[in-house]
């Protein structure tokens, strides 16, 4: 079993990223991407009368700023562990592009940035809510990811906070809708981390970091873990519309996003293919801004 270097790889012959390129890596632009669209679905859709622009403007700030902090720690903490992955050696903390130390108050700066806007100006619930998500990023999911195959499970719940975040930050408190958008944000993200974790299956076989796909030769648990998982954020999605919060128009791009996101998924069942792996990530990701754009036109023609 591999244990944390400083660096393990040799960086490739590439020209040196800007430093705003490597300061911006660190915070992991595509999930901090995914959790402000992510929370802004969660805030429109609690909006049921006119949305509160400030809130909203508050809201957008803290929530991708603590996030953001979130993952520059989460960085911070296994930038040894990522030198010895090929997917990961070249992040500028591993290949010592930026001081561990300095990402450390960097990280911390983010992170009492996002919840010093969220605690006064959102309200404390929303703050509280993302302190509590940082805190099982870092502190719960980060070192399970070394002991057991469920750590992407148990992920998934920090991954799907942010979007009861922004149900909470419109309302001030929890709501069955949120908790809606919550599970289709948890069961979203097993077909989307198995998809990845199966396309570099073999680098995370051989790093410490315990995933399902690096274990499950033949990936018949990884596949079905994938169906079942998109299968019930299918069903969550639609909740919304039982409770009363959209309209059918919001439920026929609901199911249509979600049978779309069905079939590279149900052809990976079948195959067991990088190729189709690929595919179901690349449909995961825009999955999440579809489903908030389905969400804002429901809201605009509920309005006219």
């Amino acid at each position: 079993m591999p244990t944390p270097t400083t660096r393990t790889l040799d960086a490739p012959a590439l020209a040196t990223p800007a430093p705003w390129r490597d300061w911006l890596t660190l915070t992991k632009p595509e999930i901090t991407f995914l959790v402000t669209i992510s929370s802004l679905a969660g805030f429109i859709l609690a909006s049921t009368g006119s949305v509160d622009g400030w809130t909203l403007l508050w809201a957008m700030i803290g929530i991708p700023l603590t996030s953001a902090g979130g993952c520059v720690l989460n960085q911070v903490m296994e930038h040894g562990y990522d030198a010895g992955m090929k997917r990961t050696a070249h992040r500028p903390l591993p290949a010592g592009r930026i001081r561990v130390e300095h990402a450390k108050w960097y990280g911390l700066g983010l992170l009492a940035t996002g919840l010093g806007i969220l605690c006064p100006l959102t309200n404390p619930l929303t703050g509280v809510l993302a302190a509590f998500t940082v805190a099982l990023y870092l502190w719960v999911y980060t070192p399970l990811k070394r002991r057991s195959t469920w750590n992407t499970l148990v992920g998934t719940i920090p991954g799907a906070l942010p979007v009861l975040g922004g149900w909470t930050a419109a309302t001030g408190q929890l709501g069955a809708g949120g908790w809606a958008l919550f599970g289709v944000l948890l069961c979203w993200q097993m077909p989307h981390f198995f998809s990845l974790a199966w396309m570099y299956r073999k680098d995370y076989g051989n790093s410490v970091f315990l995933m399902l796909p690096s274990s499950d030769e033949g990936g018949n648990r990884t596949a079905r873990q994938m169906v079942g998982y998109t299968l019930l954020m299918i069903a969550f999605s639609i909740t919304p519309v039982l409770l009363g919060l959209s309209s059918w128009t919001y439920l026929a791009g609901a199911l249509l996003l979600g049978l779309w996101f069905l079939r590279p998924v149900g052809r990976f069942w079948f195959t067991r293919s990088v190729q189709d792996a690929r595919s179901v990530l690349k449909a995961s990701v825009l999955y999440i801004p579809l489903l908030l754009g389905a969400i804002i036109l429901d809201r605009l023609l509920i309005q006219l």
